[in-house]
């Protein structure tokens, strides 16, 4: 029986398609691994890409240092890493005790809430409602130096603190005070993922397959002067 040319063109483009899903595959199975910048000079900048589909991507120059992380995808040579946003809302936790770096008292008639990230830095934006025992409260945001500052007479026990972004209209989430904290009138407060303290440098970044690793397909990116070299694999 003859074949119809339609029938004959049907299989040549599944063939077709077929070889460019395996190759697309192939592609994508052999990018895993860790990548180092080269050819930009004092600039050091690296990309892991994960077998499971996720990116960990981190740029250093002078006092400038950036962190992404996220998911990243390949389509033909195409390379792209989409950047990860927080959550919708922030949860919180306390500080442990070692990780308090400040000892002193809070200044008499001060209730102080200290917001961040253990040796990342400070949070601001953050609204904290102190409530003490008595059941009086008193709300502050936190600065840029991560501080939320409250007026309390010498009365009041500070109990527990609720913590939500300023401007939000969700619940807070209300933390226990440890007694030692309370007493001294200072805590601290660790939000659980650094990633609301990184500005991501980037949402979307594309980069190229070339001859001897990924480029970043953006022309006037700094970054597109160089190329990111794949660690041989031990």
């Amino acid at each position: 029986m003859k074949k119809s040319l339609f029938s004959v063109l049907a299989c040549a483009g599944l063939l077709s398609w077929s070889v460019s899903v395996i190759a697309a595959d192939q592609a994508a199975s052999s990018l895993p691994g860790h990548y180092y910048l080269q050819g930009v000079t004092e600039v050091g900048s690296e990309l892991l890409l994960k077998k499971d589909g996720k990116f960990e991507w981190m740029l250093a120059y002078g006092n400038v240092d950036q962190q992404a992380s996220g998911d990243w995808s390949v389509s033909g040579k195409d390379v792209t890493l989409h950047a990860a946003s927080p959550g919708k809302a922030p949860q919180f936790r306390v500080f442990d005790e070692d990780e308090m770096r400040i000892r002193k008292p809070a200044a008499a008639g001060q209730w102080v809430a200290i917001v961040g990230f253990p040796q990342l830095g400070p949070m601001a934006g953050v609204e904290v409602k102190f409530e003490a025992k008595s059941g009086k409260t008193a709300t502050a945001v936190s600065l840029q130096n991560g501080d939320a500052i409250v007026k309390m007479p010498a009365s009041e026990q500070w109990v527990r603190a609720g913590l939500r972004l300023e401007g939000s209209k969700a619940d807070y989430q209300w933390l226990v005070v440890p007694p030692g904290r309370a007493s001294e009138r200072i805590a601290a407060f660790a939000v659980t993922d650094r990633q609301w303290l990184l500005k991501q440098p980037f949402q979307k970044l594309t980069l190229r397959v070339v001859d001897g690793g990924l480029q970043v397909s953006d022309t006037d990116n700094g970054l597109g002067r160089g190329i990111y070299a794949k660690q041989p694999a031990k």
